[in-house]
């Protein structure tokens, strides 16, 4: 009995003393997060799109004390052409490790992972759109901020897509906030 009371005092000690943003993920190893930002056309791609947005939604995995992580992102990716009223959708599902660099304060760390990537091209006038999944990868770094109730990101990641003929480049830049 005394040394449960003396274990639950050791315990509540160590979690108070730490900072907020550590005692989240200590009791949150799961979060999920929402992210937005410009899409850079990167190769082939940029001489027909202009730079585009993107949306990302993400479900994060990260044990305490471990340095890797598990992320799975749903992301749109949007391209406007650079001549014509078409446009061009990358929807993607990824799965993708993320390693923290040892740091204090800020937290960087890098991403890379792979997943199905799905094109749509489309224009006004047109009865129906082009559609192709395939598959694709993506690496890139990031900094994630630890706030009070969530943490905030930076993050920048090249994306390769083997389509017919060639590939899709990109990089989008986003910020985002995970819960």
């Amino acid at each position: 009995m005394k040394r449960s009371i003396v274990f639950a005092l050791v315990a509540g000690l160590v979690l108070v003393s730490m900072p907020a943003s550590a005692q989240l993920s200590v009791l949150k190893p799961i979060s999920l997060g929402v992210a937005g930002g410009g899409s850079l056309p990167m190769a082939d791609l940029k001489d027909g799109t202009e730079t585009g947005y993107n949306g990302t939604v993400a479900l994060a995995i990260k044990l305490p004390m471990i340095p890797v992580g598990l992320r799975f992102d749903g992301a749109l990716n949007h391209f406007g052409a650079k001549v014509g009223d078409s446009k061009l959708n990358i929807i993607s599902g990824t799965a993708n490790l993320t390693y923290n660099l040892p740091s204090i304060g800020v937290s960087p760390y890098v991403i890379g992972g792979a997943g199905m990537y799905s094109s749509v091209v489309s224009a006004s006038g047109l009865p129906s759109s082009a559609r192709a999944n395939d598959f694709g990868w993506n690496a890139g770094a990031g900094i994630a901020l630890p706030l009070t109730v969530f943490k905030a990101f930076v993050e920048a990641r090249y994306n390769s897509v083997s389509v017919d003929g060639g590939k899709l480049e990109f990089m989008p830049l986003t910020f985002g906030i995970m819960f």
